[in-house]
């Protein structure tokens, strides 16, 4: 059973992750829906700039209350690229991001004297509910996204992997915060959940090797190393010691986070040839960083 203290600053770290996790998704989606998908895009703009709102509130909370110094420092909330991403990618493609959040988060992270008064447990307690009746509304448009585009009744310029994708990131988000509701972590093993997100990195390097242009040559190798790479841990995790899968997992994810911030940095200075969004590429090196912290607390 969670204390209270647990229950607040978990669901405020969890929050303050996926709610721009899940925004971003938002944007995705509707910045590679087609004109013909009005009632759609205006959706996923609805939904994304409701997630908007959510994390604006979370952050307020973030602002009085103590989050853990690993969760600050592992730049899974913001990196020093999301600004400037967001910034490009809302110009390039002509859709809103409310980049006053991020510029507050900054501030935040880089102020080590901010407040510390305690919150009521209620407050967090609604703010997840809130977010839960959010998530289950973002869960059911995107899969009803994948049936029209499965069905070829839609097209959108996103695999229908990615949009699967997204969704297993939405359901995971869900469990949390369900999990948290009744002051509880998740009852998973430790290879359900390496599994989980090694599958995730796998995926990410699938879909940066599927939007680099094909003269990119090198980038897509590496981008290929990282699938076969992320698909064996998942084939070893049951074959292999508990310390061994972590410290692998570890090793496999510094590398491919440092492949994700040459590839933002080469984005944002226009180095790199590819149909890939500034911000695309922050928002899947904020899930290495993110997985980082996960694998690292395994190790205390």
């Amino acid at each position: 059973m969670l204390s209270r203290e647990e229950f607040i600053r978990l669901s405020l770290e969890t929050n303050l992750f996926f709610q721009r996790i899940m925004k971003e998704h938002l944007f995705f989606i509707e910045t590679n829906l087609q004109p013909p998908e009005a009632e759609n895009i205006a959706q996923a703009n609805r939904l994304k700039r409701n997630f908007e709102e959510l994390l604006a509130e979370t952050l307020d909370y973030a602002e009085r209350n103590g989050l853990s110094e690993r969760a600050i420092r592992s730049n899974e909330f913001v990196t020093p690229y999301t600004l400037r991403a967001e910034e490009v990618s809302s110009r390039l493609t002509g859709a809103s991001i409310d980049t006053e959040i991020t510029e507050e988060e900054l501030e935040l992270f880089n102020n080590p004297d901010y407040n510390n008064e305690e919150l009521l447990e209620d407050d967090i307690q609604d703010l997840n509910a809130r977010s839960l009746n959010l998530l289950e509304e973002v869960i059911a448009f995107q899969r009803k996204l994948l049936n029209l585009s499965l069905q070829c009744e839609i097209f959108i310029s996103l695999y229908d992997e990615m949009l699967e994708h997204l969704t297993r990131e939405a359901e995971y988000y869900r469990d949390l915060l369900r999990s948290l509701q009744d002051r509880r972590m998740p009852r998973r093993t430790l290879c359900e959940n390496l599994n989980f997100w090694n599958n995730i990195l796998g995926e990410h390097a699938q879909f940066i090797d599927g939007m680099l242009d094909p003269t990119e040559e090198t980038l897509k190798e590496t981008a290929e190393a990282f699938v076969e790479k992320f698909e064996m841990l998942v084939r070893r995790c049951i074959r292999s010691s508990e310390r061994q899968i972590i410290q692998r997992s570890i090793r496999a994810t510094e590398r491919i986070r440092d492949f994700k911030i040459a590839a933002t940095e080469g984005l944002l200075a226009c180095e790199i040839k590819s149909i890939i969004l500034p911000l695309l590429a922050d928002h899947v090196l904020r899930e290495a960083n993110h997985y980082l912290r996960i694998l690292k607390m395994q190790l205390d």
